[in-house]
């Protein structure tokens, strides 16, 4: 039977809220039925990328009307992929909501995660039961609260024969070892920047949101010296469970391995590149050796000079984007959350403890119920 879920989802780089509508049967192929980027207001994105900022100084006020403001954006967007499959809000079981990360401290003692777009205006704005705030409990059980995919990559890419990794690359990278079955638990961890670093880059020196294919990279060469100190990161050096954010790998960490150097701003980008491929291919060759098959996901899938480098960095794997497995690599995180929405409720645990170092298996999300179908429809 169809079970349909939409799942939403504002990454790091924060270009736009990802919307999916999922057909998820108990049993059976899981089918996208609809997707779509939504865009974020240019106003609502200069108040996220300042929430993100540590050194911006943001308010308690700001942060407020960013959460709602934010929450009914995602309703939107929820909306319009529901739209776009041509079905009716009545037909969909509920929307998972990752929301947009603004702070992830897991190193902060207490450890805490803050995630906006507040659940309860996606559901009373939609009438659609909403799950969200995901991370909340797995750090309350002890867990770094991400990654959290890779308990959905396990269940959509895992095979029983090979061994393979699946690489994210949004504007923070990780990676999901997935062993041939009863081999070795699935591990899975941030690896570093992915596109944050790029992106900020191209940005600020030629106005663009992201550097197409690697075009401009290409234009550049490799500054060893500066990739060696970039490489020379301690987070780099960090046993699993572990993960990260645009908090540490920010414009000011950049600028201070900058300070003293002249270069082209297409070397700097060039090099930077080559620091998120390279930190990549460490953590695979570190942790999923045996892997055959290297399967990418993410923004960064669709960066031609970025996956030439990881397939060179990684002989041996056969590396390619994860639509070789039925699977557009734009959509896959905003899936992850359709699924996890699922997950919850059905009271399935969501995370997987070796993952984020979460002394138990839990259920991942509060709940927030949409309206009740029997109310006069004229109050939606």
């Amino acid at each position: 039977m169809s079970a349909l879920y939409a799942g939403l989802i504002s990454g790091t780089s924060m270009d736009a809220v990802d919307a999916v509508l999922v057909d998820l049967p108990e049993q059976g192929p899981l089918r996208c039925l609809a997707a779509l980027a939504y865009p974020i207001p240019p106003d609502l994105h200069a108040r996220l990328k300042r929430l993100a900022d540590p050194a911006a100084g943001a308010g308690l006020d700001e942060l407020g009307e960013a959460d709602v403001l934010t929450g009914e954006l995602f309703a939107e967007a929820a909306l319009a992929v529901i739209e776009a499959a041509g079905v009716s809000t009545d037909a969909v079981v509920a929307i998972g909501s990752h929301g947009q990360t603004v702070r992830h401290r897991p190193e902060a003692n207490p450890p805490f995660t803050l995630q906006i777009g507040n659940p309860h205006r996606i559901a009373q704005r939609t009438g659609i039961t909403t799950v969200a705030d995901f991370r909340q409990r797995d750090m309350a059980a002890g867990g770094q609260g991400a990654p959290l995919v890779p308990a959905f990559h396990r269940a959509v890419f895992g095979a029983a024969h090979e061994s393979r990794v699946v690489i994210n690359i949004g504007g923070i990278a990780n990676i999901t070892r997935l062993p041939a079955q009863g081999m070795a638990p699935v591990i899975g961890f941030d690896t570093g920047p992915g596109n944050t670093l790029m992106d900020g880059w191209i940005r600020r020196h030629r106005n663009l949101p992201y550097d197409s294919d690697g075009a401009w990279a290409r234009q550049g060469l490799i500054l060893d010296d500066l990739l060696q100190r970039l490489l020379a990161d301690p987070y780099l050096a960090l046993p699993a469970p572990k993960s990260t954010g645009p908090e540490h790998f920010s414009p000011a960490w950049l600028e201070a391995h900058l300070s003293d150097l002249t270069a082209r701003p297409e070397d700097i980008q060039r090099t930077l590149l080559e620091f998120t491929a390279r930190s990549i291919a460490r953590a695979v060759d570190a942790f999923a050796a045996d892997s055959v098959r290297a399967l990418v996901c993410g923004g960064g899938a669709h960066n031609g000079l970025l996956m030439e480098r990881l397939a060179a960095l990684m002989p041996g794997r056969q590396v390619t984007d994860t639509a070789a497995m039925g699977v557009d690599p734009d959509w896959v995180e905003a899936m992850a959350f359709a699924w996890l929405a699922r997950e919850a409720l059905q009271g399935r645990p969501g995370n997987i403890r070796e993952v984020t170092g979460a002394r138990e298996d839990v259920i991942l999300g509060g709940i927030f119920p949409g309206r009740d179908k029997r109310q006069d429809p004229r109050d939606k």
